[in-house]
């Protein structure tokens, strides 16, 4: 068809589309002074609660009310925010990121979900293409009858069995 793009090509543009944002986001911000919340929205809080520093909800809690303190601190010291993940991600290591990261094995996190969908569209795609140019079945024609097999027998088994029959009636 003239004037249609490719499958490919279109779930190539969907993710370019869908990514766009994420890496103008990512680039805004990135002069500014951190601020306690933006940097605190980046740390999983360590006491279990599975929420992030900025949102842990545990008025006196072990973790975050000292790196909340701390954070300010770091801020206040003209650290940036990256400083002061940098500064976390190397104390506690990489699980108490809030995000992971965009290097090395944790890529696939961030890609695999638009691969799938990438891969579930085309599959769609090609599916319903295949469906399409089915040949359909010629409704002014009935279907042809279907052969009906003659099974050979020898004649004397035939024989034979047929005695057995009579003798166990």
């Amino acid at each position: 068809m003239k004037g249609h793009l490719s499958a490919p090509i279109a779930a190539v543009l969907l993710c370019v589309t869908v990514a766009m944002p994420c890496v103008i986001a990512a680039g805004v911000g990135a002069t500014e002074r951190p601020t306690l919340a933006g940097v605190s929205q980046g740390l999983t809080c360590q006491c279990g609660c599975g929420l992030t520093v900025a949102n842990c909800n545990h008025p006196s809690c072990s973790f975050s009310v000292p790196v909340r303190e701390q954070i300010e601190s770091m801020i206040g010291k003209g650290q940036s925010g990256p400083q002061i993940i940098a500064f976390y991600r190397h104390q506690y290591g990489e699980k108490v990121l809030s995000a992971p990261t965009t290097e090395g094995f944790n890529i696939l996190a961030w890609l695999m979900p638009f691969a799938a969908l990438a891969l579930g569209g085309a599959f769609i795609v090609y599916t319903t293409n295949r469906w399409r140019s089915a040949p359909a079945p010629d409704k002014g024609q009935p279907a042809p009858p279907a052969k009906k097999a003659s099974p050979q027998f020898d004649a004397a088994l035939r024989r034979r069995l047929e005695d057995e029959i009579r003798e166990r009636t």
